[in-house]
């Protein structure tokens, strides 16, 4: 079964739910166009700049919708952050104007989430990143990649908000 849902109003990413492991899911995720941005520490740059791209910053001048989740992660120094674009994009979407910021077409595959609620903080990622790997290691599933943060909500939602810790698995 193919997860397609509207989050509080926005397109959210397909994935496909093909296991559960206690509090762990591990998905299937299908192609998605995406655009990113990098940064040395400033969520709200990067968050602008991807932004700007949506609200018509692009080549075609075009206005994309707001979808979710936001990925946030690390690559050395620099932080990236991801916007999903609609599924109506499908291996094209516009190229983007500004520097440093890049339209690419993710890859399919399969990936362990454990959900939270609340902002995200240091101290959260840190605790639900470690949960994650501890029942992936006792699972006897490989890592891919590093972990990233996965937002679903805007900074002025109070309650109810969705977090989750995202890494790619071996199949």
């Amino acid at each position: 079964m193919t997860l397609f849902v509207l989050f509080q109003g926005y397109e959210t990413q397909k994935y496909r739910v093909v296991e559960q492991l206690g509090k762990v899911e591990i998905r299937y995720y299908p192609p998605a166009m995406k655009v990113k941005t990098k940064g040395r520490t400033s969520k709200n740059n990067n968050f602008n700049t991807l932004f700007r791209y949506i609200s018509g910053h692009n080549v075609k001048k075009e206005k994309i919708a707001m979808t979710t989740p936001v990925y946030i992660f690390s690559e050395g120094d620099t932080e990236v952050m991801e916007f999903v674009l609609p599924s109506k994009y499908k291996g094209e979407a516009p190229a983007a104007v500004a520097a440093n910021t890049e339209v690419y077409e993710s890859a399919e595959g399969y990936y362990a989430a454990i959900s939270f609620g609340g902002y995200a903080n240091a101290t959260k990622v840190k605790t639900y990143t470690q949960e994650l790997l501890k029942a992936l290691r006792v699972a006897g599933k490989s890592l891919v990649g590093k972990p990233q943060l996965l937002s679903y909500d805007a900074p002025f939602k109070f309650y109810n908000r969705r977090n989750e810790m995202l890494v790619e698995i071996k199949k």
